[in-house]
Order: C-alpha cells, then sequence, then structure tokens
C-alpha cells in the first residue's frame, strides 16, 4: 500500500495510444495518486492526454523534483542550461530534503553500451547541485536493473538509485547489451520517516 507511485520512463516501447491507454488502466487501478516522467521510449503527447505530467510533488517533510531528461529522437538524455537554471532557483526557494528524479542515470553505471545513453550533461547537473545540501538522493530508470551508488559533493555524498525494469533486465557491468536472464522484474521502495531516507528493491513473478 504505497503513498504514492512514480514510473520513471519508457512507458511504451512502441509508443502507441493504445499502450498508453493500457498503462493509464493499469496504474489507475492503484489505490493511490500515480505519477509518471516520459523516457527516451515514449511519445509525451499521447501521455499527456491520458494523465498530467507533475514536476514537483510535496511529500511533506519532503519535496520531489522530476526533470525531464528526454531528448526527442534520441536514446541518451540531457537536462540543459535553461531547465538546470530552473533546478537552481527551485532548490533556492525551498530547503527542505529534496529527492530529485529523472529516467536518465546522471552518472556511469559501470555498462559501456549504457554510460553511452546516459544523461549527457551530468556534470552540468552535479556543479548545479554542489550549492545545495538538501538534495539526498537521486532516482532514475532507463537502466533495466537494480543499482546503487553515491556521488561525492561539496556539500556531501548524494545517493543515486537505479531500478528494475518491470519488463525485461539489462545484465549489468557488459560493454554490449545483454539481458539478465536470471533477474525478474521488479520496483524499488523508498521509504521516509522524518529526514531519514531507505530504499530496498521488491522483485515480482512476471
Amino acid at each position: 500500500r504505497p503513498d504514492i507511485v512514480l514510473v520513471t520512463g519508457d512507458i511504451s516501447q512502441d509508443e502507441s495510444p493504445a499502450a498508453y491507454r493500457h498503462a493509464y488502466e493499469v496504474f489507475s487501478a492503484f489505490e493511490c495518486p500515480w505519477f509518471w516522467m516520459t523516457g527516451n521510449h515514449d511519445h509525451p503527447e499521447f501521455m499527456a492526454e491520458l494523465h498530467p505530467f507533475h514536476d514537483e510533488l510535496d511529500l511533506g517533510e519532503w519535496r520531489l523534483l522530476l526533470l525531464d531528461s528526454r531528448v526527442p529522437g534520441q536514446a541518451a538524455g540531457e537536462l540543459g542550461q535553461g531547465p538546470l537554471q530552473d533546478l537552481a532557483a527551485r532548490l533556492e526557494e525551498d530547503d527542505r530534503p529534496t529527492l530529485l528524479a529523472m529516467h536518465h542515470p546522471p552518472l556511469e553505471i559501470g555498462s559501456a553500451w549504457m554510460d553511452a545513453l546516459g544523461l549527457a550533461d551530468r556534470e552540468a547537473l552535479w556543479q548545479t547541485l554542489a550549492a545545495y545540501g538538501q538534495v539526498r538522493a537521486i532516482l532514475c530508470g532507463h537502466i533495466h536493473q537494480a543499482f546503487a551508488a553515491r556521488h561525492a559533493s561539496s556539500q556531501g555524498e548524494i545517493a543515486v538509485y537505479g531500478c528494475p525494469a518491470t519488463a525485461d533486465q539489462f545484465l549489468p557491468r557488459q560493454a554490449d547489451f545483454a539481458l539478465d536472464e536470471a533477474s525478474r522484474p521488479g520496483f524499488r521502495v523508498i521509504d521516509l520517516e522524518g529526514e531519514r531516507l531507505s530504499t530496498w528493491v521488491e522483485r515480482v513473478d512476471p
């Protein structure tokens, strides 16, 4: 019984209206608010016709900022100078503990082929975040595998958490694309209690 559900992109492989209608029906069965973001495989106009996008969620003692890293026609992602300036302004106005969510991972995950398709301006993101100690973690999709790492900044460490896919899993630390045949679909749980964040991955049977 989650408080909210966040889907971090790649809702559809074929970008068809039927796929988004199906996803909308599945997500709407949750007994809680749900939110989605675009990934590199998505068609944002079809998504917006069914369910609105949000760029910020108020989580009480925490806030969650949703960043659009999709670049039309490309597998890799980018935030861009304007959105990064906007992010800095949003962080200036509120110093509550903050989570960021985006589709593309903001650091290398150790798979050469996937690292080439990550966030192109990740160094600019980290430079932006260096002034804001309230950012505690970044959540991402795209990589089809459980992932956890930390990035050191002048304000302390920022955790980065990747989420398993609800479809095929990618084999970690590979030079070329490979499926992880032994791993099951899953999702990541984020538990916030006071200023403490804990997280773990749950696997499901397909």
